[in-house]
């Protein structure tokens, strides 16, 4: 097991490593109560729009800034998005800290990438209120769970200790049509899907209710 561990600790870094360009948002510079530069916002599924914008926390990973969704909307079928514009990415890791405020529906944070539009990209999210991490295809508007390497045929993600209130990281490596994903540096589990090829957006995400704070968002792309 802990060769393992160290396998997929190491291929999960390939990306970073071998970045040919690499940056890390960290909301420092923009204005509190407006959007981060270069971030537009985006919504998957109806109700009302998402309520983005930068925010003081004296807890902040770094520094005082943070990113929040506030819209507390409890439509089920409702992801807010928040997309960064200043980079496209096929293959390369992302990651983001995040916590978990509140929601009574959800409690859920999430990075997508290989973002066409709002009917389709890959998403994988942490959920305080369930207690898992799951990836996602949102394909025509319609998200489905992608199953875990070597998982049975109803798995669901992989059960881990998210937070309520806590500073946890969220992270997953891409090299074509492999995701690796690990949550506070611990490796969850691998899939697979060829569905989206190529280069696509990179954002955050939420869930219907779930008011959740990000930070430090890192993306890295390898050649």
């Amino acid at each position: 097991m802990a060769r393992a561990r160290a396998l997929f600790l190491a291929l999960g870094c390939l990306a970073l490593r071998s970045a040919a360009s690499a940056e890390t948002l960290d909301f420092e510079r923009d204005r509190v109560g407006e959007l981060p530069a270069g971030f537009a916002v985006a919504q998957t599924g109806p109700g009302e729009p998402p309520r983005w914008g930068v925010e003081e926390d004296p807890s902040a990973p770094s520094g005082r800034h943070v990113l929040v969704q506030r819209s507390a909307d409890e439509t089920r079928s409702r992801f807010p998005l928040l997309l960064y514009g200043g980079r496209s990415l096929a293959d390369g890791a992302i990651q983001a800290r995040f916590k978990a405020l509140s929601g009574s529906i959800d409690q859920a944070a999430g990075i997508v990438w290989r973002y066409r539009d709002p009917q389709n990209y890959y998403v994988v999210r942490a959920n305080a209120l369930e207690g898992n991490v799951v990836l996602y295809k949102v394909e025509r508007g319609k998200r489905s769970d992608l199953d875990p390497l070597g998982s049975g045929p109803f798995a669901y993600g992989r059960e881990a200790p998210v937070r309520a209130g806590a500073w946890q990281e969220l992270r997953v490596a891409v090299k074509g049509d492999l995701f690796r994903v690990s949550l506070d540096g611990v490796p969850l589990f691998d899939v697979r899907d060829a569905t989206f090829a190529g280069a696509g957006k990179v954002g955050l995400w939420t869930k219907a209710d779930s008011v959740t704070a990000f930070d430090d968002l890192a993306i890295a792309a390898s050649d």
